[in-house]
């Protein structure tokens, strides 16, 4: 599965309707929240998808496939919930939707055509900008718009994967601040900091909003400001992912990380900096990049990658503050070129691992690809799951 996203352009009256279809789906949320609320009051049970999907008919004359998307997203949001309460996690109930807070609308399956323009059922044809083929066989399409006012068109196509083998060597990579990634093999990728260099455009801009009188226009003139600055920094952030990723996969045949516990990193005092490098998207990135590249992603149990001594496996506690490793047996290194060796050693080696990569959806049935492994107990390499398409 891959996804393919294009810039359209409607017009004024396209744009109109495009709003109106948010607008709709927006209300349209909301009623079957309300409907649900009160059917779980009721009976003591949340309604069935069909008793959603007879509800939208109802509701809205939106295009019938995109209303009952609607109800399968409130259907996964509680699915969704359930799940994250059954394993100890806290999560709230889904909340009424705003306008602000409804950003795309899907087909999920029929209502439109991609020729050289795109065809929308009850919208019309809109310029698209198709600078690329969409390879394989569509399967939904998912227009959104983004806070600074442009919208996109987002495919989703079914093909199948071409095997290809990738002769690199094995590496570990360690990700960090100082450095966004360190190889075992020495090859250093530099932290790009795209929020500290965009610092000083985000408060001008937050301060010119925030000086506006509330429901004039150029308060709606600052906050688009805010946002298309906002946008910037979020672009040139995906365009360095992508391209490291991709250099990465295309490298090494098999790349070894730390199964990094992000939740917890980002509520510590360097939050900022962990969130500035997406290292969550990145990891992500190389899993389903890997499959394409005839590369795999071994994820690692984090402990001690830092404190072991890759050379005589002594450990060493440090500080953050302490840049280099060096040990009584010789071994005098970047810290995080030590911790990337070690990487690399618990990936081979046979030592314990944490959890593997798995997808958030479920793969279907048959026998798994071998591109995604974690090392079992015994060294063992076991696949465990395939990333779905981003």
């Amino acid at each position: 599965m891959r996804s393919w996203k294009f810039r359209i352009y409607p017009t004024k009256e396209q744009e109109k309707e495009l709003q109106h279809y948010l607008y709709e789906c927006k209300n349209l949320w909301n009623f079957l929240l309300e409907n649900t609320k009160k059917h779980y009051e009721e009976t003591g049970r949340f309604p069935t998808r069909r008793q959603l999907y007879a509800l939208t008919k109802k509701k809205t004359k939106l295009f019938s496939q995109v209303s009952q998307n609607v109800a399968d997203k409130l259907v996964k949001s509680l699915k969704g919930m359930f799940a994250t309460k059954k394993k100890g996690g806290e999560v709230g109930f889904p909340r009424f939707k705003s306008i602000e807070r409804t950003k795309s609308f899907t087909y999920p399956q029929f209502g439109f055509r991609l020729n050289g323009q795109l065809s929308l059922s009850k919208i019309g044809e809109i310029q698209i900008r198709k600078h690329r083929e969409v390879k394989g066989k569509i399967k939904t399409l998912t227009i959104k718009r983004t806070r600074s006012g442009k919208w996109f068109a987002i495919f989703t196509s079914e093909s199948e994967m071409v095997p290809k083998h990738n002769n690199g060597p094995k590496v570990g990579l360690d990700l960090g601040i100082e450095h966004f990634v360190h190889v075992s093999d020495d090859f250093v990728v530099e932290n790009p900091r795209h929020l500290k260099k965009a610092e000083n455009k985000l408060k001008q801009a937050q301060r010119l909003f925030s000086g506006k009188k509330k429901g004039s226009k150029n308060r709606k003139k600052a906050k688009l400001r805010v946002a298309r600055a906002y946008e910037k920094v979020v672009n040139n952030r995906k365009d360095f992912l992508h391209k490291t990723s991709r250099k990465l996969v295309n490298s090494y045949s098999s790349i070894a990380m730390e199964d990094l516990n992000i939740k917890g990193l980002r509520r510590g005092f360097l939050a900022k900096q962990v969130l500035d490098c997406s290292w969550v998207e990145f990891t992500g990135m190389l899993h389903y990049k890997a499959e394409e590249a005839g590369s795999e992603v071994v994820l690692v149990d984090p402990a001690h990658t830092s404190q072991e001594c890759s050379n005589c496996g002594a450990i060493r506690k440090k500080t953050l503050a302490e840049r280099r490793h060096r040990c009584p047996c010789g071994a005098d290194m970047h810290r995080d070129l030590n911790a990337a060796k070690n990487i690399l050693k618990k990936a081979t080696g046979g030592r314990r691992e944490a959890r593997s990569f798995r997808p958030e959806t479920p793969v279907e049935s048959g026998p798994l690809p071998e591109r995604v492994r974690s090392a079992d107990e015994s060294g063992n390499s076991t696949c465990e799951g395939r990333n779905p398409a981003f």
